[in-house]
């Protein structure tokens, strides 16, 4: 179950960004590695996270009172606990209640959490205006940011092992996007297109367990971060990653999955065949669709799809997005011959495997591994090949 604790009693209100320091990586072989990342004085790592982007207006504020300062970090007044603001642009600038300023932060005071849109995050709130609307990024200490998107990626009843695979892999993620994006106002988003934040409401005794015990620990190839990608379910099998993406990385390499007891293993969605003519579109009555290329694993890179006004050949992922599938990994059959003159009754099934890209730790891989009697360390050194793990230190 969620922790207990109450919404006002959690953390550390932090000061307003200060500098460039660098993150260094202990290693195992008493060797470490350095790499840029702005440090604190409370030598925690923070991290910016885009809740809201170029939206009309939001709703802010503060479980605890809380300092309102502009982007220059001069203090433009104080807000009540408990009060909602709505913010907007006006004129090019952040406009909450009577303040005005193209940045605006919202810092509680003592263990204070802030409210975003419709929900309690830790850390604070910067208010950015853009030419499209308004911009909140939250400002949260790593590990902190990590109660909650363990909540949002894994349940929290599946094994402790589990949980801390996910831990490093999340945090490696996170630190690798933070120096990839060099976004001017965030290091990553709150999405599946990132990883799942949703703030407070996703924290459990288990994620806050999983988290405090692989504190700082990232997985690292020739000393660096890694991309350390993951996904739901491969089906079997995880790819490498040259064969989805382009780029070539000696640690997305493919290995056999331990996903079988997964929900989404096996799937399958059939559709009329005016269904997937209209979704698909381009060569009118859709006649049939053939994989044209696939990986070694079996997934789809391309398909030529052909119907009674022309054919096309569309990218597996195009296809997993225009009818929804959970991943590319999929086969296509038509379930009658459509003798009829107008081929009513044609149906077309797909029946596939797993769930999302295929590339890095499997979820429900390493749920079963954890079942297996596998520890985190285990876990992560079967999906990440090559890598190694390490431990982040502020300097």
């Amino acid at each position: 179950m969620k922790s207990g604790r109450s919404s006002s009693s959690w953390l550390t209100s932090l000061k307003p960004l200060a500098g460039l320091g660098k993150i260094a990586l202990g290693l195992p072989l008493l060797w470490a590695i350095a790499i840029a990342q702005p440090a604190f004085a409370n030598e925690q790592v923070e991290l910016r996270v885009a809740i809201k982007e170029n939206v009309s207006q939001l709703k802010v504020g503060s479980s605890t009172n809380a300092i309102v300062r502009d982007g220059g970090g001069q203090v433009l007044g104080q807000i009540a606990a408990m009060d909602g603001f709505s913010a907007q642009v006006n004129g090019g600038n952040i406009a909450i209640g009577n303040w005005r300023a193209s940045r605006i932060w919202i810092e509680p005071t003592g263990d204070g959490l802030v409210w975003i849109g419709d929900r309690w995050y830790r850390g604070r709130t910067l208010l950015a205006a853009t030419p499209k609307g308004v911009t909140a990024v939250n400002y949260v200490d790593l590990e902190k940011y990590l109660y909650s998107v363990l909540g949002g990626e894994m349940p929290p009843s599946w094994p402790l092992e589990a949980l801390k695979a996910q831990a490093v892999a999340a945090r490696s993620y996170a630190l690798h996007q933070r120096e990839k994006t060099r976004n001017e106002l965030f290091d990553v988003g709150n999405t599946t297109a990132w990883q799942v934040y949703k703030g407070v409401e996703d924290e459990y005794t288990s994620t806050q367990q999983a988290v405090n015990e692989t504190a700082g620990q990232v997985l690292a190839y020739e000393g660096r971060v890694i991309e350390a990608v993951f996904h739901s379910s491969s089906g079997g099998h995880t790819e490498n990653v040259e064969d989805i993406w382009t780029q070539p990385l000696p640690y997305l390499r493919a290995v056999p999955d331990f996903d079988q007891e997964a929900p989404v293993y096996q799937w399958e969605k059939t559709f009329t065949q005016a269904e997937l003519s209209n979704r698909i579109g381009g060569v009118g009555t859709i006649r049939s669709m053939t994989p044209e290329r696939r990986t070694p694993q079996g997934r789809i890179v391309t398909m030529r799809v052909v119907g009674d006004a022309g054919q096309k050949v569309v990218s597996g992922n195009a296809i997993r997005s225009a009818l929804d599938l959970r991943s590319t990994l999929f086969e296509v059959r038509t379930l009658n011959s459509g003798q009829s003159k107008d081929n009513a009754g044609v149906r077309f099934q797909i029946t596939g495997r797993g769930f999302g890209h295929g590339l890095g730790m499997s979820q429900y891989g390493a749920n079963g591994l954890a079942r297996r009697g596998y520890n985190y360390q285990q876990i992560l050194l079967h999906y990440y090949k090559n890598a190694s793990l390490a431990r982040i230190q502020v300097e």
